[in-house]
């Protein structure tokens, strides 16, 4: 019979002793490896590192050796960013933090031995584990569309290549050509918002094809910020975008990518670009660790902890915790809560209660950026949100312009808070 941690410990005496003693195995250093590099991962590998001062092995696995953020990634098919602006390197992490950064997939976790395989062939071993492997895509969401149809029908919802993608297609319509987007149901991640996208699309054809139109087929009656779109749509872009919600067939979607079409509710529409954003789930790794109920992973908001194994611990999007959005600001929050979790277990430092704050910046057209927020605290059931704030209509345009520059401040700070490096 294999014999797991949590079977082992099985009465209260030892639960207690297990949380205030450091688990180390023999006389080396704890060793936690990260698995994905964003904002979620790159973050909790950093402040491990850095606030354990070299007590504990850190090992970040990341596949590429460019992360770019989907946070700004509409913003560069706007123009208002260069693509290099939003693409950031794991140097630093490894240069000035001593985290080991591994270029490979993770393809498999064994949860009993405590170790997570490379598809180069390597295995690693940990005493904490932290997953952080954004989104996939639940199959069949969009009948007709597949990943394998990526590049007739782009999601761009992974940013970098796709990005440019979408961004090329756009540019490359013909005169009063149509954009098609596909939006998802919720939960989804965001940024990259789809309306924020919405927003940036037709900026860039107002500029290069003013007579293009924009159709959104969307499952949802509301969405986030949705009177603050709207109430721009018409300003910036009056007569371009048409929104079709479930009432009138937005739900009842499916594709051709050969033919380029978009069925809606039985009306086939021919486009030009189609922007497909499916319905989403936790990163693959998490199916395959099997910490997965439904399409997402279940945790703790007080550490971050996936509710089905206490030595591994899940952050951001792939996440199950309550009320806080699927962004790169939540990711970062969270990174940090589990960062101290982690330590505290292994090194017997102070753990602090857990608190969590987000902020949505969206802009719209130039200048004319809008946000939502709140800050939340963790129950034993979830993370609760506490309060928060949204940008109003009507603003005047100063405060729209302050609230886009705002987002450039935090841009900044979050990628040298992730990277170490702005």
């Amino acid at each position: 019979m294999t014999l797991n941690r949590r079977a082992f410990i099985g009465t209260g005496v030892a639960a207690a002793a297990a949380l205030s003693a450091p688990m180390v195995r023999g006389q080396g250093k704890p060793r936690v490896v990260v698995v994905g590099g964003g904002a979620g991962g790159a973050t909790a590998a950093r402040y491990i590192a850095k606030d354990s001062d070299g007590a504990i092995d850190v090992t970040l696995v990341e596949p590429t050796r460019a992360y770019y953020t989907c946070f700004f990634s509409n913003l560069y098919i706007g123009g208002f960013r260069d693509l290099s602006s939003i693409g950031h390197s794991y140097g630093t992490l490894a240069s000035d933090f001593g985290v080991n950064v591994v270029h490979d997939w993770a393809v498999g976790i064994d949860r009993d031995a405590k170790t997570v395989t490379l598809a180069g062939g390597a295995s690693l071993p940990y005493d904490r584990l932290i997953l952080s492997p954004g989104i996939d895509f639940v199959e069949g969401a969009v009948p007709g569309w597949d990943v394998s149809q990526q590049n007739k029908m782009p999601h761009a919802y992974k940013a970098g290549s796709q990005t440019e993608l979408l961004k090329a297609q756009i540019e490359a319509m013909p005169e009063g050509g149509l954009y098609a987007m596909v939006a998802p149901p919720n939960p989804y991640r965001c940024p990259p918002g789809p309306y924020e996208r919405v927003s940036m699309v037709a900026h860039l054809l107002k500029e290069i094809n003013p007579t293009a139109k924009i159709l959104i087929a969307d499952p949802k009656a509301k969405f986030s910020k949705m009177a603050l779109f709207q109430e721009g749509w018409q300003a910036h872009y009056g007569g371009m975008i048409d929104w079709i919600g479930p009432d009138f067939g937005g739900g009842n979607v499916s594709v051709n990518p050969d033919e380029m079409t978009v069925d809606i509710d039985g009306a086939v529409e021919k486009v030009d670009v189609c922007n497909v954003i499916p319905a989403q789930k936790a990163g693959k790794i998490c199916e395959m660790a099997g910490i997965t109920e439904g399409n997402w992973a279940p945790v703790s908001g007080h550490t971050m902890q996936s509710r089905m194994d206490e030595n591994i611990h899940v952050l951001g999007d792939a996440t199950n915790q309550g009320d806080m959005p699927k962004s790169g600001y939540s990711a970062n929050s969270q990174a940090k809560v589990a960062a101290m979790a982690v330590r505290g277990a292994l090194t017997g430092s102070k753990v602090f209660p857990a608190k969590f704050s987000n902020t949505c910046w969206s802009l719209i057209d130039t200048d004319d950026g809008v946000k939502v927020g709140a800050s939340y605290q963790a129950t034993d059931e979830k993370i609760a949100k506490v309060d928060g704030f949204i940008s109003q209509t009507g603003e005047d345009s100063a405060l729209r312009k302050a609230t886009y520059e705002e987002s450039l401040g935090w841009y900044s700070g979050i990628t040298e808070d992730m990277f170490g490096a702005s």
